[in-house]
């Protein structure tokens, strides 16, 4: 009987180690990391002994063969992406691997305002940090303006071609519901004169009335006489706006130049937002011909129809400034 007693002692100290190694395996596994903060930490291409010396050298795990052997051993959860990824604190390797493998990577924005122009526009994607490659200046007009997301490693390229993307897709939306008066012939020429107002005002609600007197003056066979052309003419296209222009500007030969050539320009002098573009294609119902700008981008309210009254809204805004 004594052997019988020997052999349940010792199943039962087998028991309590395997259970103790469990338990210390349970909690290494589960259990708190070694992150004592939030990190975001890019994970290179590689194999799991990369992604492990990632990690370690980040201070997100304190065991890279902790690491590697919970990663095998849990292999067909699925791979270990690469990317950009915010590990929180204490992250437990369960944790860690879950974000490696079916978590949501960082992610960085890209905003392009209104109004810019190409080489602006390229200038903006050309700084972004966490993309790769370069651009040239897109084509005027061809970027839609708003806030892009995107993750660590993304071409500027591919980025750049979203952006075309939502600008056709934005402009063939609304071409669609046009307000079939306009006197435009095309999406292109909508896109022309609606970066023609988005330089001309920053102010949503005057854009239909401002539109509405450049589509009048279209009609009217008069040129539209519009700064902002001159101005991306005169800067050779680098900026469409905050440029102060002399009466040689004005006489600049440029198919840009409004004051000189009749119609609209040859194509967009930046890139419209919505405002903009809404604006064009459902103006304002009204008979100006003239407006007088105050120069920070509102027009005093002062519109006219007829030339004599847009000379008395010159002189009494020049009395007050």
């Amino acid at each position: 009987m004594r052997w019988r007693g020997r052999i349940l002692l010792f199943l039962l100290v087998l028991l309590a180690v395997f259970n103790a190694g469990r338990m210390a395996v349970h909690e290494t596994y589960q259990g708190p990391g070694a992150g004592k903060t939030s990190k975001i930490v890019v994970i290179p291409p590689g194999g799991t002994a990369g992604v492990a010396e990632t990690l370690a050298r980040a201070g997100v795990i304190e065991h890279p063969l902790a690491f590697r052997a919970a990663a095998w051993l849990t292999r067909q959860a699925g791979p270990l992406r690469a990317g950009e990824y915010l590990f929180p604190a204490h992250a437990s390797l369960a944790q860690i691997l879950g974000i490696l493998r079916h978590g949501a990577e960082v992610q960085h924005q890209a905003t392009i305002p209104e109004g810019l122009t190409g080489v602006q526009i390229a200038a903006i994607l050309n700084a972004l940090p966490a993309a790769t490659g370069q651009v040239a200046p897109p084509p005027e007009g061809s970027v839609w303006p708003q806030t892009y997301n995107y993750v660590w490693h993304t071409d500027r390229a591919a980025l750049l071609a979203r952006m075309q993307a939502a600008e056709r897709a934005a402009l063939e939306m609304a071409w669609a519901g046009r307000d079939p008066a306009v006197p435009l012939a095309s999406p292109r020429d909508a896109v022309i004169l609606a970066s023609i107002v988005q330089q001309e005002t920053p102010l949503p609600a005057e854009m239909p009335v401002i539109a509405a007197v450049y589509e009048n003056r279209l009609k009217a066979g008069m040129r539209l006489q519009a700064d902002p052309t001159v101005i991306y003419a005169v800067t050779q296209g680098r900026q469409s706006g905050g440029v102060t222009l002399s009466k040689a500007d004005l006489a600049l030969a440029s198919p840009y130049n409004t004051y000189q050539a009749k119609g609209l320009p040859p194509g967009p002098i930046c890139a419209p937002g919505a405002a903009a573009l809404t604006a064009v294609l459902h103006p304002a119902r009204s008979d100006a011909l003239y407006f007088v700008a105050k120069g920070d981008g509102t027009h005093e309210s002062a519109f006219s129809r007829f030339f004599k009254d847009q000379l008395g809204n010159i002189e009494r805004f020049r009395a007050r400034h």
